[in-house]
């Protein structure tokens, strides 16, 4: 686990590193409440995805997994980008290929804006493409942050069925919940869907089987995306079928090698 001061002397973004046999870099973004070395330590390490000789960085964002869980941060999608920058510039990384979950692909797009030179692909898994949020962070951020502190956090957690999931989410720390909620609902200063066209370089947007009809796959369509599905697998897509959600990467991952067209077709 390697770790890094971002926010003051006390405060540290922490990550794994996993090595490769080559010189491209993987780095891999969690969703709201997730963890990135909880969910993705057994797709980084599949077989599919080893074969790409990809060195992985699993970042757990601030607030969530092994990271820090600071008052003073903000837990914008810009702030949460520039943790990741930070992450990147520390390893010397230029040019990676960031998978994103929900979340952390919203996260990606801010970072590719923000940072293109860190990004030389996007694999984004269900990313929010529009303002306003999903169902699940509308929810958390309808209410008032100190209620959610005092009442909101234990009543959707409670609510919670998925045991991987509930473990990540009793981990993160209720406030980053609630203001990384907020960030997704404000979106970004260029709307994600605007950012995601405007990046020129290799693009795939993966959905669950089950998540069908998707709303923002004309979104992905639109910004020149490649689309692939990921079978028997709703939005949760790396907890329900991590073997699929592997070689869904992977796949993506071989466009990354050379010119890619957004006419590629599409599965």
């Amino acid at each position: 686990m390697r770790q890094l001061a971002v926010i003051g002397a006390d405060s540290y973004i922490r990550w794994a590193d996993l090595p490769g046999t080559g010189h491209r870099v993987r780095v891999f973004l969690h969703g709201l409440g997730a963890s990135s070395t909880f969910d993705y330590a057994e797709i980084a390490l599949h077989p599919a995805l080893r074969a790409t000789g990809h060195r992985s960085l699993l970042v757990d964002l601030l607030g969530f997994g092994y990271s820090d869980r600071p008052r003073e941060f903000g837990y914008t999608l810009e702030e949460h980008a520039d943790a990741v920058a930070a992450v990147l510039d520390a390893e010397g990384v230029r040019g990676a290929e960031i998978v994103g979950h929900s979340m952390g692909g919203t996260v990606a797009l801010a970072l590719a804006g923000r940072r293109p030179e860190l990004v030389g692909a996007l694999t984004l898994a269900e990313a929010n493409l529009r303002p306003g949020g999903g169902a699940w962070s509308s929810k958390i951020a309808a209410w008032p942050e100190d209620e959610f502190l005092a009442q909101g956090m234990a009543a959707f957690t409670a609510d919670e069925s998925d045991p991987g999931y509930l473990a990540t989410l009793r981990a993160c720390a209720p406030h980053a919940l609630h203001r990384s909620a907020t960030g997704l609902v404000r979106g970004t200063a260029t709307a994600p869907g605007q950012l995601f066209t405007a990046y020129d370089g290799p693009k795939a947007y993966l959905i669950g089987e089950l998540s069908r009809p998707y709303e923002e796959e004309d979104d992905a369509v639109a910004a020149g995306a490649r689309i692939l599905t990921v079978p028997s697998a709703g939005h949760t897509m790396p907890g329900e079928n991590p073997d699929g959600f592997a070689r869904a990467v992977a796949e993506a991952s071989s466009a990354t090698a050379g010119p890619f067209s957004p006419g590629s077709p599409r599965s």
